[in-house]
């Protein structure tokens, strides 16, 4: 089981639930909601853990490299990054309603006899996720312009601590978290309803992918001076890979191979280029966005534009501290999620497990777009 990757692990996770389910005892449905009650209580305390963990050392080194190309290349990303996520809510907004029509009702209906742990450990977490994210950008501001490197050092092995426990917690015991969620659904007779719905909406995500690429590279064509499909062809490699790889760190030597290829210097696809890995997020944020308009309008929660305008400039924030493992961004977004939708348990859950069972095309799409930004840098440089 160790040897598959995660994807898998969770793929089987789902369907195990799904099929247990439905001939699960009441008390084995009980014994999940345990389970989940508990890991949910540790993964609410790891949120400020990671976001303190992985903002403070993003910030610090990406202010430690300030300078021209730097300004340029972080504000091309994140203004890309904020266009797919409100690309995404708009299209949502007006699409999601009508495949999820009639089904919201029911969710309610079914949720009267929802399953309750034997008990839970109370794990409050160390503080609030606006404050970790206050406190994070105060820190790596300060680490960034300081001169001394202790605090920047002792940053960076507390950033290696919480990928440990991320590593060696959290992602091993995800598919059974998944598939606990799944049973205890599958139990309380929502799952049917749930799947239906995101089996649509997954092939929207795939389009919306494609859109926001063409949009891209229409941007970027008239800095480059070529046609912005051609460059986009050019790119296609880096795409292919990124499906395979999971990972925009493992793609990079295809993508900066591609972007010369594509016409940009060497020099400038070689500080754009790993950068934008990190920084540059904008399939994921479409995804995550997508989902979780998705989830809130099956559960007849509020979802207006303030809300996802507030919900997506944060996320386009938090997301340059995805840290680089397989659904690292999902991880990175939780506090947002629960600081500013509300998001419980059960629906984090559904988060991570939509996310991650789409992750290679956000991937994709991250890395490919990541070429757009240095045709333009190029020019501009």
């Amino acid at each position: 089981m160790k040897k598959l990757g995660l994807l898998p692990r969770i793929a089987i996770a789902i369907v195990l639930g799904i099929l247990i389910g439905l001939i699960a005892p009441q008390c084995l449905g009980e014994l999940c909601a345990t389970f989940n009650a508990i890991y949910g209580q540790f993964l609410g305390f790891m949120i400020p853990m990671i976001i303190i963990g992985f903002v403070v050392p993003a910030i610090g080194d990406i202010g430690a490299r300030a300078g021209r190309l730097l300004v340029v290349t972080a504000l091309l990303a994140y203004g890309f990054t904020v266009f797919a996520g409100l690309v995404s809510y708009t299209t949502g907004s007006i699409i999601f309603p009508g495949l999820i029509a009639g089904e919201a009702e029911v969710a309610v209906a079914e949720s009267a006899g929802k399953l309750s742990p034997w008990f839970t450990v109370e794990m409050p977490p160390l503080m609030g996720v606006t404050t970790a994210l206050v406190f994070s950008f105060l820190l790596g501001l300060g680490i960034a312009f300081s001169s001394g490197n202790a605090l920047r050092k002792g940053m960076e092995e507390f950033r290696d601590i919480v990928s440990k426990a991320i590593n060696t917690a959290i992602l091993p015991l995800l598919p059974v978290y998944i598939f606990g969620i799944f049973l205890c659904m599958t139990v309380e007779g929502e799952v049917g309803m749930i799947l239906k719905s995101f089996i649509k909406i997954i092939g929207i995500i795939f389009l919306l992918h494609v859109f926001v690429l063409v949009v891209q590279y229409c941007i970027a064509a008239p800095f480059a001076r070529r046609n912005p499909f051609r460059m986009l062809y050019t790119m296609l490699p880096a795409y292919f890979t990124a499906l395979g790889t999971q990972s925009s760190a493992a793609t990079i030597p295809v993508t900066l191979r591609q972007s010369i290829r594509m016409g940009v210097r060497e020099d400038v696809a070689g500080f754009v280029i790993p950068l934008c890995a990190t920084i540059h997020l904008s399939g994921s944020t479409l995804k995550i966005v997508a989902c979780a308009l998705a989830i809130m309008i099956m559960h007849n929660q509020p979802h207006d534009l303030p809300l996802f305008i507030h919900f997506v400039m944060m996320l386009g924030i938090t997301m340059v501290a995805a840290p680089g493992i397989p659904g690292g961004a999902i991880m990175a977004s939780l506090g947002v999620l629960q600081s500013i939708l509300g998001f419980d348990q059960e629906a984090i859950a559904l988060m991570i497990a939509l996310y991650i069972a789409m992750d290679s095309f956000g991937t994709a799409c991250n890395v490919t777009g990541d070429g757009a930004i240095a045709a333009i840098v190029d020019r501009v440089s």
